[in-house]
């Protein structure tokens, strides 16, 4: 399957297919048909989409390669079944699929052994992998029958750590499943439906080496790799020396300095007082000039690097000349055909698309073209973050707003909404310019809040909005927050979207007579407060009682828009200030102080709220709980949403008032848009408006003449509780995988491992964006519900250990 664009490893696919990427000197696929030959199978087909001609002209009919080839070209992708389903006229035996841009040496001969005692229909290849994010995951039982499969998971979603490598043996009625033409995928369509109908398919763990040549860093890895392994040099063929490959006709002068590893192809010359260091490759008929030092770096074909230069662990692609005195930096890439001036410095991290020109001392920090995140992911679990200025820039800020534009709809209509802060403002402002950039209009309702801003896409019908805020203890930290035309966060399909728009700066932009007006709404929020108002039955019974409520918020933004509501409404507000570190805990004694009635914290998004009575604190799971209740009581709530890691004490509240309650992945991303797809409003504005939330709540007490502390006995006891286990970011998918193998007690996968007993549960999820595992425990009892957090803190710790 060689149809890849490669989108991750630009720049050096900007001109040529993935398959085609040099590694030792070599097109990553050569070593696949090498491979293939090596056990005895010369009859191959090759399916093609991406720049084909250049696989085509390359490999040609096979015969150099002493294996015969076919090609079939996809006009449009069809997905990887599709691909194959289009060379029907070659699948009239069990046949080998193999990526065209791995890099692997696995044993296919086991591997088919396995397949054939087993008497398997399909036989995926999987490796054991860290980090299994980025994959298709498998679980198999202990005989190697698959049970599961899912694609690219959550960490909440890892339940096993042996991946999908990509390479199956498969039976030809197989394929009797779809028709030729149709776009089919083997990991989401055709896997499962077998799985499902039964038919025998298994799993291969293979011990040999594989890597995905996904991006930059497993690109530069997999060189590492065969270097450093001796087990894997045969791949370079014979050697010169310990650790030293050198092709014919290659010159290196006195006084050189070659220091193994090193891999030097044909006809190059490395010129006196040059400096080789471990890891580094060198094309066919390179230059490396006197007093230039490269370390750790993959330099291509036809590249010439003049004197005095400096080349650390970057990647540098074919036909590039690099004049004298040039510093390169880790993690840069040079694009084919460019060319680097004297006396320059391209800065760690810069990607160079093919063709560009960097003149004479400058100093590069910024790409020629939008370079991918380190991390993979822009996204974290339901926001974008960085540092303003470092990782957020105003250019990347213009770039995300010109993307989700792009990706959600070009001349559309999108609400901006930031905090009061600065730091905010200049962010939005350069949003704003790239979303400008692609015809759409947008309507700035300037200081506001989450709430305000889902409000805002709701009331103007817009199709989508973004949010930016400024973190009130790290005012260099920025969130910035899309959301959908519904004003739920937008699914992980359109964050990926997103993310690659920018990658390959893929977008949809206007003519200069297209670009619209921003339309500034400067006093949106008596609109919104005016709304939650409205919203509310009792306000003149609020005005005769005059609650007295004692209030905090990070914001002084959001705790002066819920001082107005509040008065409105009629409370008698008293705004306690705020500093760092403050919690309800101090507002609770400032409840019994003041002799107030009720006590707000405010979150620094404006979506949670914590509150107390003086007596009684009420927060996260504890205050979910209180607004289902009210919503179970009044009957605005008949089907709830709840978190899949909080207590199941709901489903007994919920069945007391004939409700029913649906599980959802507990991230917040998920939650929300579980709600807003189920258009359950109540729920939506008691969890996720902590303004209009708060007016909710006293409405009902005021209406039932009814205290909070009353309210709270009718919630059952439960006992229940989160802790937190370290855990190294390579341990996570070892350590599910082998809990998820101890069947001995009842589990559960749907987020996470839930293990379950008649007494109690336990929930273990590895943590999205931190290295450590969330356990979540409940009991029948407190002893009890300590008794498991003992046994699965110590399970997990030993198997840490081991």
């Amino acid at each position: 399957m060689s149809g890849g664009i490669g989108t991750r490893l630009r720049p050096l696919t900007c001109d040529l297919p993935k398959p085609m990427v040099s590694i030792f000197n070599k097109p990553v696929m050569e070593y696949g048909i090498e491979l293939l030959k090596k056990h005895g199978i010369k009859d191959i087909a090759v399916t093609l989409h991406y720049l084909p001609n250049m696989i085509m002209d390359y490999f040609g009919s096979g015969s150099k390669f002493d294996v015969n080839i076919k090609y079939y070209i996809e006009e449009k992708p069809l997905g990887t079944g599709g691909s194959v389903k289009n060379a029907d006229d070659f699948l009239d035996a069990t046949i080998v699929v193999i990526s065209g841009d791995a890099f692997t040496d696995i044993d296919l001969k086991k591997a088919y052994d396995f397949h054939v005692e087993k008497g398997s229909k399909a036989t995926l290849v999987l490796k054991k992998e860290p980090i299994p994010l980025e994959y298709g995951l498998v679980v198999t039982n202990e005989d190697g029958k698959i049970i599961r499969f899912l694609e690219k998971p959550s960490w909440g979603e890892v339940f096993s750590d042996t991946i999908n490598t990509g390479i199956y043996i498969l039976e030809p009625e197989v394929f009797q499943y779809y028709k030729k033409g149709e776009n089919f995928d083997f990991s989401k369509d055709l896997f499962p439906k077998l799985l499902e109908d039964g038919v025998p398919i298994y799993g291969y763990i293979t011990e040999e080496y594989w890597c995905d040549v996904g991006d930059l860093s497993t690109y530069i890895n997999t060189h590492k790799d065969i270097l450093s392994q001796e087990s894997r040099k045969y791949l370079l063929g014979d050697n010169q020396g310990e650790g030293i490959w050198i092709g014919e006709g290659t010159i290196i002068e006195k006084g050189a300095k070659i220091y193994p590893p090193i891999y030097i192809g044909r006809n190059s010359i490395i010129k006196a007082q040059a400096s080789l260091e471990p890891y580094t490759v060198i094309g066919n008929n390179c230059s490396v000039g006197e007093g230039s030092s490269i370390k750790r770096s993959i330099i291509w074909d036809n590249v010439d690097i003049s004197n005095n230069c400096e080349i650390r662990k970057a990647v540098i692609c074919n036909n590039v000349k690099i004049d004298e005195r040039n510093r390169i930096f880790e993690g840069t890439v040079i694009g084919a055909h460019s060319k680097i001036f004297k006396n320059s410095t391209i800065k760690p991290g810069i990607k160079i698309w093919p063709h560009k020109t960097i003149d004479e001392n400058i100093t590069l920090n910024e790409n020629m073209v939008w370079e991918e995140k380190a991390s993979r992911k822009l996204f974290g679990s339901r926001n974008i973050s960085g540092i303003y200025n470092a990782t957020i820039t105003p250019e990347i800020a213009v770039k995300l707003g010109t993307s989700l534009a792009t990706v959600i709809k070009s001349k559309g209509i999108y609400i901006a909404n930031s905090d009061e802060h600065n730091l905010s403002k200049s962010i939005k402002s350069s949003i704003i310019s790239g979303i400008l950039s692609t015809g759409s209009l947008v309507i700035d309702i300037e200081d506001g809040t989450m709430p305000m801003c889902r409000f805002g896409v709701k009331h103007f019908k817009a199709d989508g909005g973004v949010q930016i805020r400024t973190d009130e203890l790290n005012k260099n930290l920025v969130y910035i927050e899309i959301i959908n035309d519904k004003g739920g966060n937008i699914d992980k399909g359109t964050e990926r979207k997103i993310e690659n728009a920018m990658i390959i700066e893929d977008y949809k932009r206007c003519s200069e007579g297209e670009i619209e007006d921003i339309v500034n709404i400067y006093n949106f929020s008596s609109i919104y407060l005016k709304e939650g108002i409205e919203r509310l039955e009792n306000v003149h019974k609020i005005r005769n009682k005059n609650p007295k409520l004692i209030i905090a918020a990070p914001s002084k933004n959001i705790v002066s828009l819920a001082e107005k509501y509040l008065n409105k409404i009629g409370c008698n507000v008293k705004v306690a200030e705020y500093r760092n570190g403050l919690e309800i805990e101090d507002i609770k004694n400032l409840v019994l102080e003041k002799d107030g009635d009720l006590g707000i914290l405010y979150s620094e998004d404006g979506e949670r709220i914590a509150l107390t009575d003086g007596f009684n604190i009420v927060q996260n799971e504890k205050y979910y709980l209180l607004s289902l209740l009210i919503g179970f009581k009044t009957g605005e709530i008949k089907e709830a949403v709840i978190p899949y890691n909080f207590p199941r004490i709901a489903e007994k509240i919920a069945k007391k008032y004939n409700s029913n309650t649906i599980y959802t992945k507990s991230n917040i991303s998920d939650l929300i848009q579980t709600i807003v797809n189920k258009e359950l409003d109540f729920q939506f504005v008691l969890n996720f408006d902590g303004i209009w939330a708060t007016g909710k709540i006293i409405d009902y007490l005021v209406d039932n003449d009814m205290v909070l502390n009353k309210l709270l006995q009718e919630i059952p006891e439960y006992f229940y509780f989160k802790k937190e286990i370290p855990c190294k970011w390579d341990n996570k998918g070892n350590i599910i995988r082998r809990l998820t193998e101890d069947r001995k007690e009842g589990v559960e996968l749907k987020e996470g491992i839930r293990f379950i007993d008649d007494n109690g549960w336990a929930l273990i999820i590895p943590d999205e964006e931190k290295p450590r595992f969330n356990l979540y425990i409940e009991g029948h009892d407190e002893e009890y519900a300590e008794e498991l957090w003992i046994k699965y803190d110590s399970k997990i710790r030993r198997l840490l250990n081991n």
